[in-house]
């Protein structure tokens, strides 16, 4: 606890995030978890005491996590070479039982139980179960990559009503049994917008959209999604956040109030995005 904070300035930063707390009681909020935040045993630790904060003064959380850095760290224990297309990850059937330990294994079971010993109630499920996220192969040449075909929100929803932070970790299925690896920014989106969430927040490793990728002072604050198409075209989003940014919109077409793209480096930057005036990262929202 930090002594140079008196209790009357306790009590006015408590003050101050009413209207917030207001706002947001009893409403859903999607957060998506992966990148450097994960790594981070630190920031892991402040992320999960954001998330158990929110939760006791009545935000309905869900969390989507990744887990790529594990699996091809267990994939490099076992010999196995990662491959790549077109930026993805070739998953044969080997890989596919890979993903699925460590997803819907260690990953998933290691956050619950975090969120548990900070006081929360949480319980982990995988897109597998309850047929959450129903899928198809999408290219022959990547094996089990899955592309969302249909979202079944019923066991996400059942969590929330009983009291749980639903902790979700990013496989998918078919109707045959077979499992999918499924991108997590994209199943975070179809999730938020499947369950109408207030706020969907993607924790990334950069701190938002920037005008200029080199200057995190160039950050852009907010943009419609008009205005983030115009800025695919004109260059500005590029890369690696171009996916990030088509979830976004992705997300807000299938009925999610707002977007947040931010660093989640940072700590206690989900705190700051939902407490406070300023928030953190870019703010993606539908057009007016």
């Amino acid at each position: 606890m930090n002594n140079h904070f008196s209790n009357l300035e306790r009590a006015e930063v408590l003050t101050q995030a009413l209207p917030y707390i207001k706002r947001y009681n009893g409403k859903v909020v999607v957060i998506k978890y992966g990148g450097n935040a994960m790594i981070n045993e630190e920031l892991k630790q402040q992320v999960m005491e954001d998330i158990v904060l929110l939760w006791l003064i009545g935000v309905k959380v869900v969390l989507v996590h990744g887990g790529g850095p594990e699996i091809s760290e267990l994939m490099q224990k076992l010999g196995k070479k990662a491959e790549f297309v077109d930026g993805l990850r070739v998953t044969d059937k080997e890989t596919v039982d890979i993903v699925q330990m460590v997803l819907a294994g260690k990953v998933n079971k290691t956050l619950v139980n975090l969120l548990e010993k900070k006081g929360g109630k949480a319980m982990g499920i995988s897109g597998m179960d309850g047929m959450l996220i129903e899928a198809k192969i999408r290219d022959e040449r990547l094996g089990y990559v899955g592309d969302i075909t249909k979202i079944h929100i019923k066991p996400v929803e059942d969590l929330l009503e009983k009291g749980y932070i639903p902790v979700i970790s990013t496989l998918g299925c078919d109707r045959d049994g077979n499992a999918y690896n499924i991108n997590g920014d994209t199943a975070a989106a179809y999730i938020a917008g499947a369950i109408k969430a207030e706020r969907l927040i993607m924790m990334t490793d950069i701190a938002g959209i920037l005008r200029d990728k080199d200057d995190p002072s160039t950050l852009i604050a907010d943009v419609t999604v008009s205005e983030a198409e115009q800025l695919k075209k004109d260059g500005i989003v590029s890369g690696g956040m171009i996916p990030k940014v088509d979830c976004c919109i992705e997300a807000i077409n299938k009925g999610v109030k707002n977007v947040v793209i931010m660093d989640g480096r940072v700590p206690h930057s989900i705190l700051m995005e939902i407490l406070t005036d300023e928030g953190a990262g870019t703010m993606v929202m539908g057009d007016k």
